[in-house]
């Protein structure tokens, strides 16, 4: 009865935080064992080349990268090879799923150890036309191995971009870490706020307000979802001595609602 009503609360919390909303987009991840991700949900990002960051990781489309693992997960996985090649996964839903408003949540396991950076995020649906950073970036999640206890939370814009971007964070109480178990990261994007959520707590919201002045709030037209795996870049530093190879992003779920057109006014 407890697992009933665990569920059944947790199928309310959207009306309840976001006004008159619906499910619009899931994956659930039940696809067998070895199966790669939805191709009807996810495209993969390939290449290296830092991706603007000075990350080492080259994306693939490998499953040995990305795929289900058969329980109802999705599993993101960071390899090394013998020459000390990384490889990871990038996926997004760009002109397969993108909507303006609302909850997006996921319920995930992130990897560990220094240099690993795992992150739940959205880019505009302009980005291949305007880039980055004016198409917009909501990082739902971004967790880097030097800061196990901690997650973050930022939105980034033309004049609030990269290490200006305007964020926030929160800490697991008693030093635990986030790549010990599995958790929720979610935002609320409304027309004048975005709300940034862990396991149904919110730590963090961004308005017009926060922005510095004569900047532009780039929220207010549709995104699309990415979830990667990213490994070393300017803000995480780079693995070192103590990094264990393979790591592994483990994702249960991800949800998207989407408010009523009334509610989004």
């Amino acid at each position: 009865m407890r697992v009933l009503l665990f569920i059944v609360l947790a199928l309310l919390i959207p009306i309840t935080l976001a006004g008159q909303s619906k499910l619009v987009w899931s994956d659930e991840f039940d696809l067998p064992r070895g199966a790669p991700p939805d191709p009807q949900k996810w495209t993969h990002d390939i290449g290296g080349g830092g991706w603007g960051n000075r990350e080492l990781q080259v994306y693939t489309s490998e499953t040995g990268n990305a795929s289900h693992d058969g329980t109802g997960h999705l599993a993101i996985r960071v390899l090394k090879d013998s020459e000390g090649v990384h490889t990871s996964a990038r996926l997004k839903t760009l002109r397969k799923f993108e909507w303006e408003y609302g909850k997006v949540e996921g319920r995930i396991r992130v990897p560990f150890g220094q240099g690993i950076w795992p992150a739940l995020w959205m880019l505009g649906n302009d980005f291949p036309i305007s880039g980055w950073p004016k198409a917009g970036e909501i990082d739902v999640m971004e967790h880097i191995g030097k800061e196990p206890s901690t997650v973050h939370g930022t939105v980034h814009g033309p004049g609030y971009s990269g290490k200006d971007g305007i964020s926030t964070q929160t800490d697991l109480a008693g030093n635990q870490r986030f790549s010990d178990d599995f958790h929720v990261f979610a935002v609320i994007w409304s027309p004048d706020s975005i709300e940034f959520f862990v396991d149904d707590r919110s730590y963090g919201r961004v308005t017009p307000g926060n922005l510095p002045r004569g900047t532009q709030w780039v929220f207010d037209h549709p995104f699309f979802l990415l979830l990667n795996v990213a490994v070393g870049g300017e803000w995480p530093g780079y693995p070192d001595t103590t990094t264990v190879f393979p790591q592994e992003m483990l994702v249960d779920w991800i949800r998207v609602w989407q408010l009523s057109s009334k509610d989004a006014k």
